[in-house]
């Protein structure tokens, strides 16, 4: 089969790689057909790390994605051949402690797809992965739509620990993919919330607009904090970081409220982020880091399905697989107007 390795920095090749098999009942053989790019395979891309998670070359990447069942392990029975599936890139060992405390997401003895030194990535034709990591889902939703149900459900889990009470001041620094589905998941939450949202790049805050961001700022043309203090005198209830940099985390802690709460979903391509323990201390500010998600993959696909929430306009870019290295390249910087770009497999 056919696979898209990294091999080196902003290096795509398309080259042949092992036929993936069953090798445990629980087994689920799929045909890929949908990767979403993802702004966590950038690090991968660009700087070929996050914190200590180094890419050793070759390595394939790619963990949001969707595809069809070809064949299942003699144990399998929430799937069967010819179903469509959305899939949950995380494997879990089902018996440390943090899986009997059903924290899945923690797992002591976790594999992720496309992280370095744990499994390879989605960037395939054809893929194995356990029963518990497929989600089938119905004739109305399409591969994109499942596709981009992993960044949904990461959202749905940020919104749920943020939680977000009604008339809620929040502030969402970034409007990536992540930034703005976190958006729509904290206006599901909490319909009657009101949103400041940053981002650098115009269109993405005019995507913010469009999914009820009452107030976005360009944050390289204006002082966020100035402005939204200037909105929000007494400051924000609730802050959700979605960038990942220091300059985005400082931002936060100026902008929320005493005892308000600090959401940290972004993810640093570096080691280490601080805390200016000034406003940490005075304000007594509560931190909440988000790991991935917890059981929220059955209710993204519902919400999308059923048409409650519409993620479609943020995929704004299509590629064939012969095209993972222009798909990457978009992304990597940010050109004509990309928001989420998906790589047809075999679709």
């Amino acid at each position: 089969m056919k696979a898209a390795y990294l091999t080196g920095l902003r290096k795509i090749e398309i080259r042949e790689a092992p036929e993936p098999a069953i090798a445990q009942p629980t087994d689920v053989l799929l045909e890929i057909d949908t990767v979403g790019v993802c702004g966590s395979d950038m690090h991968y891309y660009k700087a070929g790390r996050i914190g200590c998670q180094v890419v050793q070359y070759p390595w394939i990447v790619g963990h949001e994605c969707a595809g069809r069942v070809l064949a299942v392990g003699e144990a399998v029975t929430r799937v069967r051949p010819g179903d469509r599936v959305a899939v949950d890139p995380l494997v879990i060992c089902g018996t440390c402690d943090q899986c009997r405390l059903g924290q899945v997401h923690t797992c002591r003895n976790q594999f992720f797809l496309g992280c370095p030194g744990q499994l390879q990535g989605s960037m395939c034709e054809r893929l194995v992965m356990p029963e518990g990591s497929c989600f089938r889902i119905p004739d109305e939703m399409s591969m994109a739509q499942a596709t981009l149900c992993e960044p949904f459900s990461i959202a749905l889990w940020a919104a749920k620990l943020a939680d977000p009470q009604p008339g809620a001041k929040i502030g969402i620094l970034g409007s990536g993919p992540i930034g703005l589905t976190v958006l729509a998941a904290c206006k599901l939450a909490a319909p009657d919330c009101t949103v400041y949202q940053t981002d650098l790049l115009a269109n993405r805050l005019a995507m913010a607009e469009r999914l009820g961001a009452a107030w976005t700022g360009k944050a390289d043309e204006i002082d966020p904090v100035a402005a939204i203090s200037a909105a929000e005198p007494l400051g924000l209830d609730l802050v959700i970081e979605c960038v990942g940099e220091q300059e985005t985390v400082d931002q936060c802690l100026e902008l929320v409220q005493p005892c308000g709460k600090v959401v940290i979903v972004g993810i640093p391509e570096g080691d280490r982020l601080s805390f200016e323990m000034n406003h940490m201390r005075r304000k007594e500010i509560r931190v909440q880091n988000v790991r991935r998600q917890l059981d929220q993959v059955d209710r993204a696909i519902e919400l999308i399905a059923s048409g409650q929430v519409d993620l479609d306009p943020l995929v704004t870019h299509d590629f064939d697989f012969a095209e993972s290295q222009a798909a990457y390249d978009l992304v990597a910087d940010y050109r004509d107007g990309v928001i989420k770009g998906m790589i047809r497999v075999s679709g």
